[in-house]
Order: structure tokens, then C-alpha cells, then sequence
């Protein structure tokens, strides 16, 4: 049975589509592919249906990243699928929290650069949709950096 990850920004077009994009390429190099499932999602309903961030994926394509998909909601039903939710910020983290069925669900949370060591701890992956400039290049960055964390304690955690 596959290890099973989701990011979860706030509304799934532009922060953990990258990140889902950056795992996946992680795991495509690692050939893990088959051992570990990874999805992204939102806390927000704003953008249901829709595909990420023309500037997300603009961005994950000068880097070799697919960030592609699309964006869905998080729903109780992900705290039984998933072995991890991995949030962007401490606002996701938080609307996780709310979301999760009971204390053992919300154990499954985790802030994505918690799994960077060169990041401090509760560090955020900056929301780079109002932004301007590179912030989307910045965004694939962390993510790239935080993904080599993640899959390292997740090979550790499930033997991989």
C-alpha cells in the first residue's frame, strides 16, 4: 500500500500544485513513484475545478516542473486517505486542524518546511498570488528544498 501525501494550500492553484509538482518529480528520480501517491488540495472552495495559476505553472515550466491538475477542496474524507497533509502556511495548518475529525486525524498535519532543515521551525511557503516578481520561482525553491525533507522522514517513517 503506497504512502499517501497531500499538500494543501488555500486554494490549490498555486503553492501546493508546485509542491505536488516538485514531489512528484522527487519521486520520479528516487523511483518511487509506485510507493509514494501524492494530490494537492485547498482549504478554500474559490477555485474548484480550475487549473493552477497560469504564473504557477509558467514558472514550474522554466524549471522542468508539470504543475498541473485540478484544484479541489479538502474534505474529511482526506484525514482516512491520506497519511499526511502537509500545509503551506499556519492559517492551512489551522483550517486543517478544524477540518480534522478528532486529535488523530489532525496528528496527519504537518507544515511543509518543518521538513527543511535550513528553514526555521513553523516557516512559511509565502503565498506568491498577489505578489509580484519571482515569487513563484521562490515558491518552487522551498518547495523543492522542503520535498528532499519530506521524502527522507517519509523512507524513514515507512521504510522505504
Amino acid at each position: 500500500m503506497p504512502v499517501r501525501v497531500c499538500f494543501v494550500c488555500l486554494g490549490n492553484i498555486c503553492r501546493s500544485p508546485t509542491a505536488e509538482a516538485a514531489m512528484r518529480v522527487l519521486l520520479e528520480r528516487e523511483h518511487l513513484s509506485e510507493l509514494v501517491e501524492i494530490d494537492s488540495a485547498g482549504t478554500g472552495a474559490w477555485h474548484v475545478g480550475e487549473r493552477p495559476d497560469p504564473r504557477s505553472r509558467a514558472a514550474g515550466k522554466r524549471r522542468g516542473l508539470d504543475v498541473d491538475g485540478r484544484a479541489r477542496k479538502v474534505i474529511v474524507d482526506d484525514f482516512e486517505r491520506f497519511d499526511f497533509l502537509i500545509a503551506m502556511d499556519r492559517s492551512n495548518r489551522t483550517d486543517l486542524e478544524r477540518i480534522a475529525a478528532n486529535a488523530e486525524a489532525a496528528t496527519k498535519i504537518e507544515l511543509l518546511r518543518n521538513f527543511d532543515p535550513e528553514a526555521s521551525r513553523d516557516a512559511e511557503v509565502p503565498d506568491p498570488y498577489y505578489g509580484e516578481g519571482d515569487g513563484f520561482d521562490r515558491v518552487i525553491d522551498i518547495c523543492e528544498a522542503a520535498c528532499v525533507g519530506l521524502l527522507q522522514h517519509i523512507r524513514e517513517t515507512h521504510g522505504l
